[in-house]
């Protein structure tokens, strides 16, 4: 059984924490690791090393961080099968989505390797006579980013190449339930050129979190999770002084409407209802068709589709859909079936008591799917986050969107149509941060920026992309004279540039 501890200073450390959990390999149900739990002293050490690695990486030029960013980046190419394999050991995800996992967090190293390009000022020559004014992008210093279970590469990877590449120091606390993807980042930060002490990892819960909260050293924190702990991180960090951007959780709803390629929209909804098991916080869990016609139509094409969904253990090359993340999430979401069953919403598809022969004590939940599922219910106002998919009827397309529109949460939506007018009116008048135009999934590319809104995003800045520059950089401003040895006296009122 492997040891699992923090990377600290360009090395694997034990830390002088002496509390342990054990993690679990999801198919199975059994103990594969034992983790290490940071306390205060070990967040302290990282916060050290990463203020001591600081003033010497914030002068390194953008193009030579860029040159380890790009080095970095030519050993995942080379190594992504590897750090899939351990993803799906953790996680439980199937092999080819860990690979796609990779693919989308590689997209935001290679955005962060233009460094050069994205820290450019402004330059204004001759605001007043013989005044010449800039900007310039400085970095924060020591920042922090805290990362869920559901995408142990991908979210981390939208966080640190861009405050690297800016000229931060970089420390990450990843999720207690798959945490190994983090260590091998972090060695292969390092034999990429990353100087010790840049980016450092401690393993930990709510103590490690609390700690990086507190820390008067740390001057930002990234954070992606459930909208309560990210409400909580976000009033904290920022009484704190810190500047936050902290992502939560979602409900996204797909309109279907009458007119759209009903195979291409059920198609698109497996993918984004029960890829990863349904554990994305841009699943699509609400299907909102527009009239009772349309709503049969797409009944009748899911359910054969997920009759033939395999699930299986995320080694399985066949499989399309493995375990949830651990036993209570299972837990949850069967909890949350149940709900849907008592409110009355028609369950077509029950994916309750899924057992797999050699995977008897495994996490598994099937491929559920609830009809004529209202408004009122837990099972469409709760975030599930597990293969479930809610089919709520709407009249109208106006019905429709007012739902999304009046929905606490806001991170992404879609509507499948062949209507530009549709579509237009939809992609300019709905309330939510990401939105997809027969693209169930809208996922911003990495020159793009992530992120939602209403109870989906706290703070003022999304993820990577321009934003991640803005959100990790500090801008100053510099107005400049040489006067030709001309002296006018001096100015009590306002200066103005006459």
């Amino acid at each position: 059984m492997k040891s699992i501890q923090h990377f600290i200073n360009g090395t694997i450390v034990a830390g002088s924490g002496s509390r342990t959990v054990p993690t679990y390999n999801p198919a199975t149900g059994e103990q594969s690791g034992e983790l290490s739990l940071a306390n205060g002293a070990d967040v302290r050490a990282a916060v050290e090393a990463a203020t001591a690695a600081f003033p010497a990486w914030a002068e390194t030029t953008p193009l030579r961080r860029a040159r380890i960013l790009n080095k970095f980046l030519g050993i995942l190419e080379d190594r992504t099968d590897e750090l899939a394999k351990v993803i799906t050991a953790e996680h439980g995800k199937v092999h080819s989505d860990a690979l796609g996992e990779i693919q989308r967090g590689m997209e935001v190293v290679e955005f962060a390797t233009a460094a050069p390009q994205l820290l450019k000022g402004e330059f204004t020559e001759n605001v007043g006579t013989a005044v010449d004014s800039w900007s310039m992008r400085q970095p924060l210093g020591v920042v922090a980013g805290i990362t869920p279970f559901n995408f142990p590469a991908m979210v981390p990877m939208w966080m640190f190449p861009v405050a690297l590449a800016c000229g931060n120091c970089f420390i990450l606390k990843p999720s207690e339930r798959d945490p190994s993807a983090a260590l091998l980042i972090a060695e292969w930060l390092k034999e990429a050129g990353l100087p010790d002490g840049v980016f450092n990892v401690v393993q930990g819960d709510k103590e490690a979190v609390d700690a990086i909260l507190a820390d008067p050293d740390i001057q930002a924190v990234s954070f992606v999770g459930s909208t309560p702990i990210a409400r909580y991180i976000y009033t904290t960090a920022t009484a704190s002084g810190k500047r936050c951007q902290a992502l939560g959780g979602a409900k996204n709803h797909m309109i279907v409407m009458p007119d759209a390629d009903m195979d291409q929209a059920a198609d698109a909804l497996m993918g984004a209802a029960y890829g990863s098991a349904g554990e994305r916080c841009m699943a699509i869990s609400v299907a909102v068709p527009v009239g009772d016609e349309t709503a049969d139509r797409l009944i009748d094409k899911l359910k054969p589709r997920i009759a033939a969904l395999k699930v299986g253990p995320g080694t399985d090359p066949d499989a399309d859909m493995g375990p949830v993340v651990t036993a209570a999430a299972r837990d949850k979401i069967l909890g949350l079936i149940d709900s849907g069953v008592e409110e009355g919403a028609d369950l077509v598809v029950d994916g309750r008591g899924l057992k797999l022969q050699g995977y008897e004590d495994g996490y598994f939940v099937g491929a559920t799917l609830f009809d004529k599922v209202t408004t009122d219910m837990k099972i469409y106002k709760e975030e599930i986050f597990g293969p479930v998919l809610s089919v709520a009827r709407a009249a109208s397309y106006d019905e429709a969107a007012q739902w999304i529109n009046d929905h606490e949460y806001g991170n992404g939506t879609a509507i499948f149509t062949r209507d530009g007018d549709a579509a237009r009116e939809f992609a300019h008048k709905i309330k939510v941060g990401m939105v997809g135009i027969n693209v169930p999934i809208p996922v911003p590319m990495a020159f793009h920026s992530f992120g939602g809104w209403k109870a989906s995003l706290f703070g003022d800045h999304h993820m990577h992309g321009p934003e991640g520059v803005r959100f990790y950089t500090r801008m100053k401003t510099i107005t400049s004279r040489w006067p030709k040895g001309i002296r006018s006296g001096a100015e009590f009122s306002m200066p103005t540039m006459k």
